[in-house]
């Protein structure tokens, strides 16, 4: 079952072409993990569908809606969206920062409601800050952190999270934490997860949904062993990988590769 299907998408900026009439399936229920080389459209997919930016032509639907006949708040209630670098207000707590994600529900006038609380505190203990509740944010290491904004976007409540480069800038001992609180959420709590993930290895292992894009159109699409190949490796990287299937045969793992051509980029 789909929790969002994109249709004929086509996404540029000013005259220059990104994605062109792109046409996919996010799994409901599953972790959904889009790869490709830079530049590729990757983030540019994930910005049109939270309606970031706005397409050129195509449709986007969420829970079987086209996603321009709805508000925002209405949107903000059906998915959450964590960009690769967000900005966090100067000076605000772990506990503030995880309320922001409260505000979809807020009305005109009126504090926290005590659901909204109750969300709070869910939030801060499935990401496991409790320690770190009344800390300030900028006094946290750059994973703790990661952690905060992960807090803040389960805390807004919706079926659908999505989360651009989420191990960006981590060392590979906090990459694997990230990854396995989003998989822990995904199956604990039955979020439907779509990120964009650079490190091949991660995709495959923590994915059920692999993507694929190669200048703003689809290559590959499907289950880890469905999707990583040597040959959609060699079209979407222009590398010729050294695949082996993992001990519990649920995924494959790049063990080594080497160029054999360049990735043209799109524009």
């Amino acid at each position: 079952m789909e929790a969002i299907v994109v249709k004929e998408l086509s996404v540029g900026y000013d005259e220059r072409v990104v994605i062109e009439k792109l046409g996919l399936s996010i799994l409901k229920g599953k972790i959904n993990v889009i790869i490709g080389a830079n530049g590729c459209g990757k983030s540019t997919l994930l910005k049109s569908i939270a309606r970031v930016i706005k397409p050129q032509s195509g449709a986007v639907y969420i829970n079987g809606k086209d996603i321009t006949k709805q508000k925002e708040k209405a949107m903000a209630k059906q998915i959450a969206f964590l960009p690769q670098e967000p900005i966090c207000p100067v000076g605000l707590t772990v506990r503030e920062l995880v309320a922001y994600g409260r505000f979809p529900y807020q009305k005109s006038f009126g504090g926290l409601s005590k659901h909204d609380k109750e969300m709070i505190d869910w939030a801060i203990e499935e990401t496991e800050l409790q320690e770190f509740a009344h800390r300030k944010l900028d006094t946290l290491s750059q994973g703790q952190r990661q952690r905060v904004w992960i807090a803040m976007t389960i805390a807004q409540e919706t079926d659908i999270i999505m989360l651009d480069e989420p191990t960006t800038y981590l060392d590979l001992s906090y990459q694997q934490e990230i990854l396995q609180l989003l998989s822990k959420l995904n199956q604990t709590a039955g979020f439907t997860v779509v990120m964009v993930l650079h490190e091949l290895n991660n995709a495959c292992k923590y994915g059920d949904n692999i993507i694929g894009l190669k200048n703003g159109k689809l290559i590959c699409e499907g289950s880890p062993c469905e999707a990583i190949t040597k040959e959609n490796l060699s079209e979407l990287y222009g590398i010729d990988a050294t695949l082996q299937i993992s001990e519990n045969k649920q995924y494959p793992i790049c063990l080594d590769y080497e160029v054999t051509k360049k990735v043209a980029l799109v524009g």
